[in-house]
């Protein structure tokens, strides 16, 4: 059974910085595209950022580009998204989502973690 484990979240003031995490675990044999999407109280999921399986290629919503960066650590199975400047329109709960093959030969299946809150305060 493969997991998403979100980390990292929390309370901080507009202008502050956060690190997101997310920890994959299971039987997973590849990892291929690693994301994080977040969803404010009565608006639809959105991404925020993108990365490909070896790292080398990022895409990002408007609104985060320059303030957020993500990243990977195949090694790890984990992603990362470092947040600067943080503003109040942040508010949300940050899902983590990959793309995870269980073994050679078997696609790949699309997984979601279950969240972690970000707050900003102004």
């Amino acid at each position: 059974q493969v997991q998403l484990v979100e980390s990292g979240g929390g309370l901080v003031q507009a202008g502050g910085s956060l690190r997101l995490s997310c920890a994959a675990s299971g039987s997973i044999f590849s990892i291929n595209t690693m994301a994080w999407y977040r969803q404010a109280p009565g608006k639809v999921r959105e991404l925020v950022a993108r990365i490909t399986s070896g790292g080398l290629s990022t895409n990002y919503a408007d609104s985060m580009k320059g303030r957020f960066t993500i990243s990977r650590d195949n090694a790890k199975k984990t992603v990362y998204l470092q947040m600067n400047s943080l503003k109040p329109e942040d508010t949300s709960v940050y899902y983590c989502n990959a793309d995870i093959s269980l073994g050679p030969g078997s696609g790949y299946r699309n997984y979601w973690g279950q969240g972690t809150q970000v707050t900003v305060s102004s």
